[in-house]
């Protein structure tokens, strides 16, 4: 492996999408099972206490709560349609987003309310009677049908948002600019230590992938950093996140420092501590956000969408992503125990691959584009700006592609023209300062 180029402490993720998809599961079910709690509990409740709330008769107080759970059931059919049409459109533009973004576990408690509420107002119902209206209840259904709508409208509003290109790639960006501040924190590099190649080599041990074919999603950076200084062990992984494993594929070597014996039996916990999914996530991974950002800008270029616009958006994000990453150290890492010890290194892209993930594919089916070949010139110039002489070589590499591919694409002298120009907005942006007319 390619001796690290940096070293750093290990940083716990934030909740994956599998960990808040069983957190929204779980509410779900909680607030249903509430909602039945509560519709038999609270009717019993008033009947040692003052009557209070609504003036509703019995007949009246049957009609609202019958009406109420009929509104409310029909009202989460019609919000699984909704759910279902969004994410067709979604896996229009790419179908891993849906996954990746996991924007519609917080749906799953919406539906939870819904049906709750239902609940709620059809127990209630069961104990209207001719002499005892329960008119606290039926007040608290009232109540809760407006907490409901608020909710509903709410999230119906950012459904908007989730249905757009340019919302898909804000949605990815956020995520990703997280991962890239986790993962690439701010700051000088950290040398690795003089003594980390020190372990012996000779008898390191394998980790073994023991289940099916997936991808390595994630890794318990803590615990494995806390694992290898109890034991005396330095762990190098041979897989990056995101990298395929099939059955019995090796993961990672143990290899001790000292002459503390037994690693073989510690191989199984530092397994343990590596999680694997049917598909990637950005979870700590940020080249997958900008696998996403590149799927945005490319399926909007193809011929059957033909919507360079939302291609210019997911360009804006990239260039954001890039210029946070200009001036990060990247690469190969090791991350160090609280005494400064390097105790676990994986494999990590470095700049130029970020850089070729992020822009090449776009430049090539963006170059008879004038709209995007402008902002891909304006992204090309910031980024070239704000990024070290260092990597420097990498952008003035894709400049000049974009160049050749854009003069061979736009041969028409109009459409090469204005296709010269950067442009922040892609078509339509002020003209750069000192060009335009005096």
């Amino acid at each position: 492996m390619t001796p690290p180029a940096r070293a750093r402490a290990p940083r716990r993720s934030r909740g994956s999408n599998r960990a808040r998809n069983v957190r929204s599961r779980g509410a779900a079910v909680l607030l249903v099972v509430l909602g039945a709690f509560l519709g038999w509990a609270v009717p019993r409740w008033e009947r040692h206490l003052p009557s209070t709330g609504l003036g509703f008769d019995a007949s009246t107080a049957q009609a609202t709560l019958a009406a109420i759970a009929g509104g409310m059931i029909t009202l989460a059919g019609f919000i699984v349609t909704a759910i279902t049409l969004v994410i067709q459109t979604v896996q229009s533009m790419s179908p891993r987003l849906v996954s990746a973004l996991g924007h519609f576990s917080r749906y799953l408690v919406l539906f939870g309310l819904l049906i709750g509420t239902a609940l709620y107002a059809l127990v209630a119902l069961s104990q209207v009677q001719d002499d005892l209206v329960p008119r606290g209840s039926v007040t608290l259904a009232v109540g809760l049908v407006l907490v409901d709508s608020v909710v509903v409208l709410r999230l119906l509003a950012s459904l908007r948002h989730a249905v757009t290109g340019g919302g898909l790639s804000r949605g990815v960006a956020e995520r990703l600019r997280t991962v890239i501040d986790q993962t690439y924190p701010p700051g000088p590099a950290v040398p690795v230590p003089p003594n980390a190649d020190d372990a012996h080599r000779g008898t390191r041990v394998p980790v073994v992938h023991g289940g099916g074919p997936a991808v390595l999603l994630s890794v318990d950076e803590p615990r494995l950093v806390r694992l290898a200084a109890r034991h005396g062990l330095r762990i190098r992984f041979v897989r990056a996140i995101g990298d395929f494993a099939g059955a019995g594929a090796t993961i990672a070597f143990l290899e001790p420092v000292g002459d503390r014996g037994g690693v073989d039996v510690r191989a199984a916990r530092v397994a343990a501590c590596v999680r694997y999914g049917p598909s990637r996530t950005v979870e700590q991974d940020a080249a997958y956000g900008f696998r996403l950002l590149a799927d945005i800008a490319i399926r909007a270029l193809s011929p059957a969408v033909n919507d360079p616009t939302t291609a210019v958006q997911a360009l804006d994000q990239i260039e954001d992503a890039l210029l946070r990453l200009s001036r990060r150290s990247l690469g190969d890492a090791w991350l160090l125990d609280g005494g400064g010890t390097p105790r676990v290194s994986y494999p990590a892209p470095g700049w130029a691959d970020f850089v070729s993930l992020a822009l090449d594919e776009t430049l090539l089916y963006g170059s008879s584009n004038p709209q995007v070949v402008r902002r891909l010139r304006a992204l090309l110039e910031h980024v070239t700006a704000a990024a070290p002489q260092s990597r420097r070589p990498e952008l003035a590499r894709r400049t000049a592609a974009l160049e050749r591919l854009s003069a061979t694409a736009l041969s028409d002298p109009l459409l090469a023209a204005v296709a010269d120009v950067p442009d922040h907005q892609g078509l339509g942006g002020p003209a750069p300062r000192g060009d335009s007319p005096g």
